[in-house]
């Protein structure tokens, strides 16, 4: 390409983040302008830095890649949105390009791969990766049809409380997150859940984690050191 593609990588992992930015600046063609953590810190910095392209994870906190990618594309048009993630389910891949995505990569492609794809969604052009191709294209590679979700349904607002309720807070931790009353979360809550057809948090919580909202702790995480004592009021 003529000059660089101004590129924003969006990814929860620290390290994974850090081996991208040192793979792809070294590619002539690409300037990593900037970098975020999760999905709401991915909207802000595509105001502030105006990249041509970011390059979107799936799962991580505060906001999803999916709905990161559906603001992002109706506020800024000229963005490009090219999906980064592991999973290649039918149901992810539609979410994401009907989210306004230029396109979808696995995390286990070559980068060379990597970089066309990057290069060809700041060009205007859609790219998928063949075995994403799969899952939505039919044999004559027409788009698969999609129906609509219990998801989709929901407003930006009970999307967030969905994410935030899923995450472990409570209403009222929630209210404090978005500033807002613990009266209007309440109301999102009923809301959603009524929309979903769930009824209690731990539906909620198996639908989020069943539609990559959340996601799952890392279980060495939760196992206690080898040794370790418990506390008076584990014991009690």
């Amino acid at each position: 390409m003529s000059r660089k593609v101004r590129l924003l990588l969006c990814d929860d992992h620290l390290l994974f983040r850090a081996g991208m930015k040192a793979v792809l600046q070294e590619q002539p063609d690409l300037d990593v302008v900037g970098e975020a953590g999760d999905g709401q810190a991915a909207l802000e910095e595509v105001a502030r830095l105006q990249p041509e392209v970011v390059l979107m994870d799936i799962e991580m906190p505060r906001l999803n890649g999916f709905d990161a990618t559906r603001r992002i594309t109706q506020a800024h048009k000229d963005v490009k949105i090219l999906i980064l993630t592991m999973y290649a389910e039918e149901q992810l891949v539609a979410r994401c390009l009907e989210a306004g995505a230029s396109g979808y990569v696995l995390k286990d492609v070559p980068v060379s791969q990597l970089v066309y794809a990057i290069e060809a969604v700041a060009r205007g052009e859609r790219y998928l990766s063949p075995r994403a191709v799969d899952t939505v294209l039919d044999e004559n590679g027409q788009r698969l049809q999609r129906g609509r979700t219990k998801y989709d349904l929901l407003t930006d607002r009970e999307r967030e409380v969905l994410k935030l309720l899923a995450d472990g807070l409570s209403v009222k931790e929630v209210a404090t997150r978005l500033d807002r009353s613990t009266k209007t979360v309440e109301v999102h809550k009923y809301n959603l859940m009524r929309k979903l057809g769930v009824h209690d948090r731990a539906e909620l919580v198996k639908y989020a984690i069943a539609h990559r909202l959340v996601q799952l702790p890392v279980f060495d995480d939760l196992v206690e050191p080898r040794g370790a004592s418990k506390s008076v009021s584990e014991k009690a």
